[in-house]
């Protein structure tokens, strides 16, 4: 009797019914008009695979296996799973062009055992390299603190697999967006890598690396960010996108040549953090209902001044949404285009043959009713901004000055006349921004000793036209001067200057900062010291938050508060 083979024969039945199935894929194929693919014959590409994340994948019955520029083609088991239409329509928006190719089930299984060996980079069109969105935002999902974060990091670090410092990557960036931090500063010193986030304006620190780990986290952000790897004595600056939700979320990154190596500062720019309105922004009523007036002007400056970071380009912003209608023409010329505004032409700078300069003259002839230039820094910028709002147009723009009353020497200083100030600037304001207490995570502190000598210098200074808090006597502190859990968010303090016939004197007298804010207080609008007690006051934020960003009483004195 013949010996039987149960495992040679379940083998050679494996193989016919693969043939078969095979068979079957080619003749679908046929009847319904696809090309058919076999992809145990065709080379299937990771970078393609990578653009629909296996789950998606193997619910769709789906596998992107090559990839030429924008063009995909794509292996299906079945056209008419309603799963399909969505990932198409994904991929449309995101500028690809699919084309569909049946294929067998056997086939597909192989496509999506790839998987296991991908590291969630893919290369864009422009050779730049993009992070997937969905593994961040499965991570984000999970990271709820610093100290989250803190641990994911560390347990990636810890990984033997080889895409470690990829997954690496992709944790610094969600830990970023999950505790709301702008920026990742990784910093090489002479025994480790220094990690920090910036949150609400602060820096803290995440983690050390070793000089290991640092040089290949390096070279990935540079892929990444589309630098060249063998420049490492001169900067360089890049970005690269994470799509998450259907939005990008836009990573700027700036690279500096150091004494142990090169500082990397990466800078999240999220399209949600500029969806806050006018009315949003943490302005006193008063200075909001002003603003409302200035910015329907059809034509004269608005100028913002702050330091980087202070929530200028914000503001603008939401200037620019507020007064958007299909009735006018916004332009901005910016460096960079941080955020994308829908209805509005924006351009950037790129410091070569298109600078503030000459972009601002190109923009006159484009015919625009507001324009928006990013930093007024040179005489040939000040005076065109000047000639702009002199013949009809409404120029928003920023300076770089400590105060609101900065800005028109400022202007001085750049060689504008001041005859011509009194018509072309309308107003003149300046903000920073500080954080937010929680009061639930925070403690009742009596005002004593230097708060309590600013709150009353503030108290006895405040326009007529201001109420006084009923709250004298009580503000809100952290429990712990380095917990970061007593603040979420930040909010704005601010104060303007309007152009009236008495600042134009004291402009034109060149009678300085004093003589200006002198001149200007008839107008009745907070200075940012006071606004910025009253918000203590009113429980919005801290007096050593105060103090941490505008200075001690010292400079409420040279502030005129």
């Amino acid at each position: 009797m013949p010996t039987f083979h149960d495992d040679k024969s379940l083998q050679k039945l494996q193989t016919i019914r693969l043939s078969e199935e095979e068979e079957l894929a080619k003749v679908l194929s046929k009847k319904y008009g696809f090309t058919y693919a076999d992809l145990s014959l065709e080379p299937v590409s990771t970078d393609a695979l990578r653009l629909i994340p296996e789950p998606k994948a193997r619910e769709a019955e789906i596998a992107v296996y090559k990839r030429l520029s924008k063009k995909v083609d794509i292996a299906v088991r079945t056209p008419n799973n309603p799963k399909i239409t969505e990932i198409l329509q994904d991929l449309s928006e995101r500028g690809y062009q699919p084309t569909l190719h049946l294929t067998s089930r056997h086939s597909l299984e192989r496509a999506w055992d790839m998987y296991k060996d991908l590291s969630f980079a893919v290369e864009t069109q422009a050779g730049l390299l993009d992070i997937s969105g969905e593994q961040i935002k499965a991570l984000t999902e999970s990271i709820h603190s610093l100290d989250d974060a803190r641990k994911a990091v560390t347990e990636v670090l810890s990984m033997k697999k080889v895409y470690r410092v990829t997954r690496t990557v992709e944790t610094l960036m969600a830990g970023a967006m999950a505790t709301g931090s702008s920026d990742v500063h990784v910093e090489p010193e002479e025994a480790n890598v220094r990690i920090r986030y910036r949150l609400d304006g602060v820096l803290t620190e995440l983690l050390l690396l070793d000089h290991e780990t640092y040089k290949l986290i390096l070279n990935r952000i540079k892929l990444l960010s589309g630098l060249k790897l063998n420049i490492t004595s001169a900067p360089q600056d890049g970005r690269f996108s994470v799509r998450i939700d259907n939005k990008d979320v836009e990573i700027r990154t700036s690279v500096l040549p150091g004494a142990y190596g090169e500082s990397i500062v990466m800078r999240l720019l999220d399209p949600h953090s500029i969806g806050v309105s006018l009315e949003e922004l943490g302005m006193p009523d008063s200075l909001l209902t002003i603003l409302a007036h200035e910015i329907q002007k059809p034509n004269g400056m608005i100028l913002t001044t702050g330091p980087t970071g202070s929530g200028k380009t914000t503001t603008l912003y939401a200037f620019l949404k507020k007064i958007h209608t299909p009735e006018i023409k916004i332009l901005t010329i910016e460096d960079p285009v941080e955020y994308h505004l829908p209805g509005i032409v924006q351009t950037q700078v790129n410091h070569k043959d298109y600078t503030f300069a000459n972009g601002l003259r190109s923009a006159l002839r484009q015919d625009p009713d507001v324009i928006m230039v990013g930093e007024i820094r040179d005489h040939e910028v000040a005076e065109t901004a000047v000639h702009a709002s002199l013949t009809g147009h409404l120029v928003l723009s920023t300076l770089h000055t400590n105060n609101a009353a900065g800005a028109f020497p400022r202007l001085v200083d750049l060689g504008i006349d001041t005859g011509i100030l009194g018509d072309a600037v309308n107003i003149a304001m300046a903000q920073r921004l500080v954080r937010r207490i929680d009061k639930t995570k925070a403690k009742e502190v009596p005002l004593s000793g230097e708060y309590r000598d600013m709150v009353d210098r503030v108290l006895g200074s405040l326009p007529a036209n201001v109420a006084k808090p009923t709250n004298v006597s009580i503000t809100w502190e952290p429990v712990d001067e380095a917990d970061f859990a007593s603040y979420a968010g930040r909010v704005g303090v601010y104060e303007a200057i309007r152009m009236t016939k008495e600042v134009h004197d004291a402009v034109a007298s060149h009678g300085g900062i004093g003589a200006i804010v002198t001149a200007a207080k008839p107008q009745g609008i907070l200075t940012m010291h006071q606004d910025a007690i009253l918000k203590a006051l009113d429980g919005q934020t801290s007096m050593s938050e105060i103090v941490r960003i505008l200075g001690g009483i010292d400079m409420f004195d040279s502030a005129g508060g």
